[in-house]
């Protein structure tokens, strides 16, 4: 066997368990917190969780059902390998809420949200990984973005608007309420899952210290920084020998680079944001997150 054809299989390994393992935990937060207490989650698996509430089907056939014409929207827009792990994925969980039973961990209504939430969206979160989705919100949101002017946020927003104002209706208030503090919990812990603990930072510092700013962050933190000529009205540039220094660090290191940098000049200025998805150059994600 070609290491080029080893390489996919295991890739395509990797994928299916982090699909499976996403899909056990979405269903135990599902049938251990959610279901057996009228709790609903936003997007997709809101609107089946609301549906199977309202309606005689059950909900791993409004699963299948909402979930269809995004997956195939996804097949025609993104590619068709996409299309097969979701619907593995879709079928999975059908599968696991209809034939497997998880057991009822709790009747407290702020735990069912928090716990509920948690497990779901690590399961969502889990699947993204993997290459798929269990919930086709984010699939409807890119394409609206790309022919109106709302973007993807946007979108999303305006769905889960809708969705907990019939809960409201429906459910009544503060079921709507628990449910979206469920949604909450979900969304975080989807970025969490998504992005991981290595979520990025770009540092921006202006320093009269520049060199030996530059020089702590190369030797004693090991890290790899890039230099701007710059000038300006600012007190901290105030020549044409002034540089800026950019460099990435993780959500972990930001307090320490900005603490050592702080140490080697009080009076830097520092500006700290968080960055999408980092590639190339010395930056690693944790290999496990890798697909």
């Amino acid at each position: 066997m070609k290491s080029e054809e080893k390489h996919k299989i295991l890739n395509y390994a990797k994928r299916l368990l982090l699909i499976v393992f996403g899909v056990a935990s979405a269903s135990f937060g599902l049938e251990s917190f959610l279901i057996p207490n009228g709790f609903i989650d936003g997007g997709v698996t809101g609107i089946s969780l609301l549906m199977a509430e309202i309606t005689s089907l059950p909900l791993y056939v409004w699963i299948i059902i909402i979930n269809a014409p995004f997956i195939a929207l996804g097949a025609l827009r993104m590619n068709k390998l996409f299309a097969v792990f979701s619907i593995i994925a879709i079928g999975l969980l059908s599968l696991t809420i209809a034939f497997v039973k998880f057991p009822v961990i709790t009747e407290d209504k702020l735990l069912i949200a928090v716990f509920g939430g948690f497990f779901l969206g690590m399961g969502i979160g889990f699947t993204v990984r993997g290459g798929s989705v269990i919930d086709g919100t984010e699939i409807l949101a890119l394409e609206v973005s790309k022919k109106t002017f709302l973007s993807v946020g946007d979108t999303i927003l305006i769905l889960n608007v809708i969705i907990f104002s019939f809960a409201g209706l429906l459910l009544g208030i503060e079921t709507a309420l628990y449910s979206l503090l469920t949604y909450f919990v979900a969304s975080k812990t989807v970025d969490f899952v998504i992005h991981g603990i290595e979520e990025y930072y770009g540092v921006t510092i202006i320093s009269r210290k520049h060199a030996e700013i530059k020089k702590m962050l190369m030797e004693e933190m090991s890290k790899s920084v890039t230099l701007y000529k710059a000038r300006g009205g600012n007190s901290h540039i105030d020549s044409e020998d002034s540089e800026v220094i950019f460099t990435v660090v993780t959500r972990l290191e930001v307090n320490r680079v900005v603490r050592k940098v702080l140490e080697v000049d009080p009076d830097a200025f520092i500006a700290e944001y968080i960055m999408g998805e980092v590639h190339g150059g010395v930056i690693k994600k944790n290999s496990f997150f890798k697909h």
